[in-house]
């Protein structure tokens, strides 16, 4: 244990004590929400990323030192362990580091080396390694290896060249020298496969060169695409003139009249036929997990701030479900979210029925008083924009919002769609599922697998574990951060929450339906299956609005009640500044960091964080993009953003770009430096436009005046 407390405390800088503390408490069973929240003062104030990057170091050291006890034991099995190889196992830091110690020492039964170690050519191999012989005296010693299966001299020579050859691939300074050159130098060279189209979407990367040490995850995911579609074929390019004339004057003796060049061609043929390919096998894995870590960590983003997207709250909403042929599906909720109606409506082509879908749209609007419309962003949604925009110019005051639509339908098939709205069809659950999104992002979102949300790149070319984990973490965080209404939230909703999972979330739902609503968050111990460390790390983040307790509306945790109790009692909380909490703490015998928690719950009941966020801006007309050209300004929508750019709706069928060049004046290394997933611009340039193919450029940039340039 000691070991992995300090590998953990160099690889996370946090206090030998502080990760003493954090795997108790993991040991214990808690979650990261609960530690990150409730138990600042054991861990030194970490946050809930940061305990998320402590786990991950925390399950590579426990791989790192189970992988080293075994190449010990294995190592020392064979016979070969001493003191020197001892100590730079236990001191290597990396699995990298532990595999290049070992390599040597691995059996090799298959390769040319252990064919030839086999027939015990070893002494020649050490012979020819000295090069300390001629060329003819080498060849006199080979013949003393000449047997049944070692025919030649010539042949006893080729089987040393071999195991030397392995031996320097072997040697773990070597590769580590390789390794580095091509990490920094190496070169992904791209060149088209057999089945390349001039014409498709890989014409670009034809003749492609880029240093692997700078090459874009997104880049180098859509080539390695391409290369299994069999559009493109790669391979990492070294300077290997430069690492050969390195091992000529390191590796080779320059003894006059010696065996040098055999030597020679042996520590070639290791480099090129042994090492480089090796090198060239991490190189890719090392890119993938870089590439696969940089694209996850978009998707994770996007989620974040999808889920953390402001709340409509106090309207009656219509979704719609836009489509063609069978009509846009209507379904409106009301303030609670709680569905109301539904009806079908054919404003848009073929069928073209405006008046009859102006008129069932005045008798749902007049009936629920609906003051607002999301309209899901897919199939006809231009149509259906234009529909309303003329709806307002003539006797409907409503006005709407285009929202994302991903997983719409994935929701409404699936089982818990079912479960919500057992009596109604697939089509009327996806336009509740867009009403909902408008009215409470977090709560109909978490709903939907996050791989169907549409909400980064090559989501199917990527780790699909390491994928599915981040996008869970990202939903826990947040949900926890926001908090939970127990006796509003769906079983889904609940399942994110710390300490609790699917089958407690069903069983909290269950109790309410059959109790009615819980009146204080001791209640829930009363649900099945509700242990009391469940309940310890679950009760902080939820909330009951109107209960017994004005504690309960809070995310103060209620082994905390006692003491928030007592700080009412003792003064105006509204009149404490945090620079009292370190006094308030010491008196109370309540650590600094949860008295700071107290004080701020209390000073604000109920909040919301997503209070603090722009609100979502509504629209009541429509963009066309035969109206637009170069240096029009519209306004708009972030929808989605990637490494290269940022996708905008500007009101438009399709998002417009906004190229990550086109971000700022200054300099920025990702989108997320200036934009957020939802985020409204009042204010963008078009810089070019493609009416045929509906894409639009789009520009944040300040225009330079010539003055200025100059």
């Amino acid at each position: 244990m000691s070991d992995l407390i300090r590998i953990l405390a160099q690889k996370t800088t946090l206090k030998p004590d502080n990760v003493k503390n954090i795997l108790h408490l993991l040991g214990e069973g808690a979650t990261v929400p609960f530690i990150a929240r409730y138990r600042k003062e054991m861990t030194g104030g970490a946050t809930d990323e940061q305990l998320r990057e402590f786990y991950d170091a925390y399950e590579y050291s426990k791989k790192l030192l189970e992988r080293r006890a075994e190449i010990l034991r294995l190592i020392e099995e064979r016979g070969k362990l001493d003191e020197s190889l001892q100590k730079s196992i236990e001191q290597a830091q990396t699995l990298t580091e532990l595999e290049d110690l070992y390599r040597p020492y691995k059996e090799k039964k298959s390769t040319r080396a252990g064919k030839a170690i086999a027939r015990g050519l070893e002494p020649l191999a050490d012979m020819l390694e000295k090069a300390g012989l001629t060329a003819e005296e080498l060849l006199t010693e080979a013949e003393r290896f000449i047997n049944e299966e070692v025919l030649t001299a010539e042949e006893a020579i080729r089987g040393a060249q071999d195991i030397v050859a392995e031996r320097y691939s072997d040697d773990r300074r070597e590769r580590e020298v390789v390794r580095n050159r091509a990490r920094w130098h190496g070169v992904l060279e791209v060149k088209p496969a057999k089945e390349f189209d001039p014409k498709g979407v890989y014409a670009g990367y034809r003749e492609h060169r880029e240093k692997i040490a700078f090459i874009p995850s997104h880049r180098y995911l859509a080539v390695m695409r391409g290369v299994r579609e069999k559009q493109l074929a790669v391979k990492i390019v070294l300077d290997t003139d430069r690492v050969l004339e390195n091992i000529r004057r390191h590796r080779v003796p320059k003894y006059a009249k010696s065996s040098s060049e055999m030597l020679f061609t042996a520590l070639k043929d290791g480099f090129t036929r042994l090492l480089l390919p090796s090198i060239e096998r991490e190189m890719h894995a090392e890119l993938k997990e870089r590439a696969d870590r940089g694209a996850i960590g978009v998707f994770g983003k996007n989620l974040s701030q999808l889920l953390l997207t402001p709340p409509v709250t106090g309207m009656v909403i219509l979704g719609v479900d836009p489509a063609y042929r069978t009509g846009c599906k209507l379904a409106v909720i009301d303030e609670n979210g709680k569905f109301l109606d539904h009806d079908v409506v054919f404003p848009t082509p073929p069928q073209n029925d405006y008046e009859g879908s102006k008129k069932k749209m005045l008798e749902l609007v007049k009936r629920y008083n609906v003051t607002a419309a999301a309209i899901g962003n897919g199939t006809a949604c231009r149509e259906t924009q234009e529909f309303l925009a003329r709806l307002k110019k003539e006797e409907i005051e409503l006005k709407y919002t285009v929202v994302s639509e991903a997983g719409a339908s994935v929701y409404s098939a699936s089982k818990v769609g079912q479960e919500e709205y057992p009596d109604l069809d697939v089509t009327v659950r996806g336009a509740i599922s867009i009403a909902q999104r408008l009215r409470d992002p977090m709560a109909a979102l978490v709903k939907i697998d996050p791989k169907s949300l549409g909400i980064g790149q090559y989501q199917h070319d990527v780790d699909q574990k390491l994928l599915e984990q981040k996008l869970f973490e990202t939903t826990e965080g947040i949900v926890n951060s926001v908090g939970v209404d127990v006796n509003s939230a769906s079983a889904g909703l609940l399942s994110y929450v710390a300490g609790l999972g699917p089958v407690l979330a069903r069983r909290i739902v269950e109790y309410r339906e059959e109790n009615g609503s819980f009146r204080s968050k001791r209640e829930l111990l009363k649900v099945k299956g509700m242990g009391s460390k469940a309940f310890e790390q679950c009760a902080g983040f939820m909330r009951i609005r109107d209960g017994e307790s004005v504690l309960d509306n809070t995310g103060i945790h209620p082994e905390s009640y006692d003491a928030a109790e007592r700080l009412l009692k003792r003064c105006d909380i509204k009149m404490i500044g945090m620079l009292e909490a370190e006094k308030i703490s010491g008196e109370m015998e309540v650590g600094l960091e949860t008295m700071k928690d107290i004080i701020h719950e209390l000073q604000k009941p109920g909040f919301d964080p997503r209070d603090d966020l722009p609100e979502i801006p509504f629209r009541d007309d429509v963009t066309d993009i035969d109206e637009l050209h170069e240096g029009s300004i519209v306004s708009g929508v972030v929808r989605s953003i990637v490494d290269f750019g940022a996708f905008v709706d500007i009101g438009l069928k399709n998002d417009g770009l906004i190229h990550i060049s086109q971000m700022s004046n200054k300099r920025i290394s990702h989108p997320f430096e200036r934009l957020s997933v939802n985020q409204y611009l009042p204010r963008i340039r078009v810089i070019g436009t493609d009416a045929e193919k509906g894409r639009v450029s789009l520009s944040l940039k300040e225009e330079v005046q010539p003055e200025q340039a100059s």
